[in-house]
């Protein structure tokens, strides 16, 4: 079976409802109760390809779903007509920012970046939370800027890197289009107790079924590793593992 195709991840979504775990939006995680029990965080970050992000959203509203979706400002993710539609949907809108590395480390012009472009997303939801983007190429990290400023200043009531207790909830991410890419990732890492070694979606289904994973848990979904499309698919995979290669050789220069 090919994994990180549309037919795998809405065979997942239906075993996590199956186990009993409820699907919610990270905004709806930060303003739930503290003892709230089987919980599924469900985040995308649209890196690129917001056409597959919308795939993905009519899945999950198919399934009585609702997730976030946190959209770059770059063309290459930033698509007004998509976005709409996934706020129709009913799914959560926020803003996968890098504006510290746009601004190349000036404090003071990515605050006023971020502020536009939290605007201009605002024009079709009301954002309340934001994600950073890993901008694995820049030499800033996005998350330096709340060293100068506050994002709850914004009206932002949280960003899963500050917000979440990973030592409470269980972070699995697709990075590197596998389930186990720790070391294919620059920034997208957590401090957690949880050593889980899941690598394909298939590991992560067999996992719920046995009931393996911990009650709560946030899953990352990056829409455009997701495809039914075989050429799609293959290129995909293709340019992935390229990426992989330059990752591992940044971090050893580094």
């Amino acid at each position: 079976m090919r994994d990180f195709t549309l037919s795998i991840y809405e065979r997942l979504l239906n075993t996590i409802l199956k186990q009993g775990y409820t699907i919610i939006t990270f905004s709806e995680y930060l303003q739930s109760s503290d003892d709230m029990k089987k919980v599924v965080i469900l985040k995308h970050d649209v890196d690129k390809k917001p056409h597959n992000a919308f795939k993905l959203a009519r899945i999950e509203n198919s399934l009585g779903i609702k997730a976030s979706y946190y959209f770059r400002i770059l063309k290459i993710s930033y698509d007004e007509t998509v976005i709409r539609e996934i706020v129709k949907q009913g799914h959560e809108i926020g803003y996968h920012y890098e504006d510290l590395a746009l601004a190349q480390g000036d404090y003071k012009q990515a605050s006023v970046s971020f502020e536009n472009n939290l605007n201009k997303l605002r024009q079709f939801y009301p954002v309340k939370t934001v994600c950073m983007h890993g901008s694995p190429l820049s030499k800033w990290d996005n998350r330096f800027l709340w060293q100068e400023y506050n994002y709850r200043d914004f009206g932002i009531i949280g960003d899963p890197y500050f917000d979440i207790d990973f030592n409470r909830v269980l972070y699995l991410t697709d990075t590197g289009r596998r389930w186990n890419g720790h070391s294919f990732s620059i920034r997208d890492k957590v401090e957690s107790k949880y050593k889980y070694n899941l690598k394909s979606t298939k590991d992560i289904i067999v996992a719920f079924t046995n009931n393996e994973l911990p009650d709560q848990i946030m899953i990352n979904v990056h829409p455009q590793r997701w495809d039914d499309n075989m050429f799609l698919w293959i290129k995909e995979l293709i340019c992935q593992n390229f990426k992989n290669i330059g990752k591992l050789l940044l971090q050893k220069l580094k």
